[in-house]
């Protein structure tokens, strides 16, 4: 359940302002009138603004489950285009729609260094957000590929990290997208030896770990 304040020079106004920044008709509006307002003195001295509270309970579950609808929907259209039998499962995480593809044993979705699963999910971060009419991050994974590589990331970021603070040299990475560069300069950011530099130029850069001196 989430709660939100709002604040008019009346009960109306601040109504009408929470109706716009929720993107929710007045109508559908859970509201409690915390401070009713006054005009004060001649209504231009001592006045108070309206204020109530705002609770989204209802709104924002249909609104959530209609966004995974949607989602899931939209990628398994597009896998019945390739054609591929896979089950698509979908969940609701931390702002964001995870859709996980499951049956895809042959890695054909995933391609080199997931590139095709990258492009696929542009495609629905496209459609999905033109259908809800609003900002919503989706992210595709195939057989849970991104939490491996992740990992994979993780323990490459730490042994070249031992690699520069042991020769007290640099050492840099291949080319990697920016989703991937961000989980090496998180992997090595709390080591006090070591700094992290994006190095490129376009979309695919390189990593370099410095040993501090």
């Amino acid at each position: 359940m989430a709660e939100y304040e709002f604040e008019g020079k009346t009960t109306e106004e601040a109504i009408e302002n929470a109706a716009r920044e929720l993107d929710v008709p007045a109508e559908d509006l859970n509201f409690e009138i915390i401070e009713p307002g006054s005009a004060g003195i001649f209504g231009l001295v001592g006045g108070k603004k309206a204020k109530i509270k705002v609770t989204l309970e209802g709104i924002e579950t249909k609104q959530e489950e209609n966004g995974l609808m949607v989602a899931r929907e939209t990628l398994e259209r597009i896998l019945t285009l390739i054609p591929l039998e896979a089950k698509v499962h979908a969940v609701q995480e931390d702002g964001s729609i995870s859709l996980n593809i499951e049956g895809d044993t042959s890695g054909l979705l995933i391609g080199r260094r997931g590139k095709t699963l990258d492009a696929l999910q542009f495609i629905v971060n496209k459609i999905v957000n033109k259908a809800l009419d609003k900002k919503v991050q989706v992210v595709v994974d195939s057989e849970n590929y991104r939490k491996r590589r992740r990992e994979a990331l993780n323990q490459m970021a730490l042994k070249m990290g031992e690699r520069a603070k042991r020769t007290k040299k640099p050492v840099t990475t291949d080319l990697l997208n920016p989703h991937d560069r961000r989980i090496v300069h998180l992997t090595l950011k709390d080591d006090d030896k070591l700094e992290t530099r994006s190095r490129g130029e376009g979309l695919l850069k390189k990593v370099v770990i410095i040993p501090k001196k």
